[in-house]
This record gives structure tokens, C-alpha cells and sequence, in this order.
């Protein structure tokens, strides 16, 4: 009676590999499972870890650009306010010579002008995207490549004599305006006879552009390769967020009937005192 049946295999041995083969495919399974779900885990933070430098790139690029086209824009604006030439006028003595500096922006008054507007587009690269950037990319490299024209550009005497004779009536104005009296001494530079003040037809032009004439074709380059490269990666770039927007509809309002005005009375709240979506109480 105590033999086989009770200590035997049909009841040990059948528990054990009963246990073991419930166990080793359940084990098994979960353990692939497991698996599976970690691998998917893993995938997921690999994808999710590839998105960030990507537009952290794009950011840096963004900035760097842009940073770029600005130094060059202001870059021409600083040269073209510096002297580019100067004038020098000998007169018969007892009228002392005269020296006009003559800048940049007198010689080349598009130059500024291309710059400023430059900056203007530095502005709309920012608040538009697309093919707008795009647009805006192609303005800014041809700015800058007109810019680089102009400043490169040989720049005559006769200019330089004309620029000098604008700088030198504006500057004899000034002084009139100043409370000069009319009938005083002539100034320094000043013809009597009706000549052009400050510069005559044998005064002697000296350019003096170095190295503000050759820093502006630098800027003008500057702004050339900031241009093209907003034409051509702009639209990956960063815009800006209109989450600020007005999306209409994102406060949903109470609906004004006969349901949610009992079930209003059942709570005990006043359905008088809840704005319906006109603004107005329910049930008015």
C-alpha cells in the first residue's frame, strides 16, 4: 500500500513534468515577449534620440546664417560711413587750402541703402517660411552681389570731385543755418566768384578707401552666401509658432437647452449665472 502509487512516478513525476512543461513554454513566451517589448523600447528611444541633434542642427544653422547676413549688412554700413577719398584744394594765398573726406556713401549712396534693406529681410526670414523664405533668400544674395558690384567698382574723379562738392554745399548751409552772418569772411575753402565751395576743376583727388572699401565687399559677400543658402535650406528651418493663435473654438461653450438647464436646477447652480456662447446667461 505504500509502494508505487503514492511515491511513485504517475504522481511526483507527473507534477514535476507537468510543472515543467506548463512552465517552460509560459517562462518562454514571456521571456520573448519581454524581449520583443524592450527591443520596441529601444527602437523607440533610438528614434526618439535621433530627432533632437537633427533639429538642434537645424537651429545652429539657422542662427549662424542669420548672424552672418546681419554682420555683413552691418558690416557695409560702417564702411560706407568712412572716408573712401579725399579732396585737396590749393588756393592762391591769403585763402587757405581745403580738405573734404568724402565717404563711402557719398560715392555709393546704394550701398547703405542695399544694406538697410538687407536687414529688412533678415526680419522677413523670420516671420515667414516656405517658398516666402525662399523668396527672401533669393532678394538678400542678390543684394549682397549688387552690393559687391558697387563697391568693387572704379570710382572716378569726377564722382569724387561731385560727392565732395554735395558734402561741402551741405556743410556751408549748415554753418549758414548756424547763424552765420552773410556778409562775414570768407571760409576756409570757400571760393569768392561764385565757385563751388570747398572744391575747384584742379583739385587734386586722393582715394583713401583702404580698408573700409574692401570690408564692404566683404559684407556685400557675406550677405551673398547667407542669401543663397536661406534660398536653398530655409524652408527646413525653424518658423515661428502660432500657438498663440486665435484657434476659435478651443473654449467649448455650455449649450443653451432645456436639458442642461434642468440638470442645472438638479445641481443646485443657477443656469442664469453661465455664459451661453453669445455671452449671454442660459435661458435668457
Amino acid at each position: 500500500m505504500t509502494g508505487g502509487p503514492v511515491n511513485g512516478g504517475p504522481v511526483t513525476g507527473g507534477t514535476a513534468a507537468g510543472g515543467t512543461a506548463a512552465g517552460g513554454p509560459l517562462t518562454g513566451g514571456a521571456a520573448a515577449e519581454g524581449t520583443a517589448t524592450a527591443g520596441t523600447a529601444a527602437s523607440g528611444t533610438a528614434a526618439a534620440g535621433q530627432r533632437p541633434p537633427v533639429a538642434a542642427r537645424a537651429a545652429r544653422e539657422y542662427a549662424l546664417v542669420l548672424g552672418a547676413a546681419a554682420a555683413g549688412a552691418l558690416l557695409v554700413l560702417l564702411s560706407a560711413h568712412q572716408g573712401w577719398a579725399r579732396v585737396v584744394t590749393a588756393a592762391p594765398a591769403p585763402i587757405p587750402g581745403s580738405t573734404v573726406t568724402v565717404s563711402g556713401q557719398a560715392v555709393v549712396p546704394l550701398a547703405g541703402a542695399l544694406a538697410v534693406a538687407s536687414l529688412a529681410g533678415l526680419a522677413a526670414v523670420i516671420a515667414t517660411r516656405g517658398l516666402a523664405r525662399r523668396l527672401v533668400g533669393v532678394f538678400l544674395a542678390v543684394s549682397g552681389a549688387l552690393t559687391v558690384l558697387l563697391v568693387s567698382a572704379r570710382v572716378s574723379a569726377a564722382a569724387v570731385l561731385a560727392a565732395a562738392h554735395g558734402v561741402t554745399v551741405s556743410q556751408a548751409g549748415s554753418a549758414t543755418a548756424g547763424g552765420g552772418p552773410a556778409g562775414s569772411a570768407a571760409q576756409p575753402g570757400v571760393f569768392p566768384g561764385g565757385s563751388s565751395p570747398g572744391v575747384s576743376a584742379a583739385a587734386h583727388v586722393a582715394m583713401a578707401s583702404f580698408p573700409w572699401r574692401p570690408l564692404a565687399a566683404v559684407g556685400g559677400l557675406a550677405m551673398l552666401a547667407a542669401g543663397i543658402v536661406v534660398a536653398w535650406r530655409g524652408p527646413r528651418w525653424p518658423a515661428m509658432s502660432s500657438r498663440y493663435g486665435n484657434t476659435g473654438g478651443a473654449a467649448r461653450q455650455p449649450v443653451a437647452d432645456s436639458a442642461s438647464l434642468w440638470e442645472s436646477l438638479s445641481r443646485g447652480v443657477d443656469p442664469t449665472e453661465q455664459p451661453g456662447p453669445t455671452g449671454r446667461p442660459l435661458g435668457s
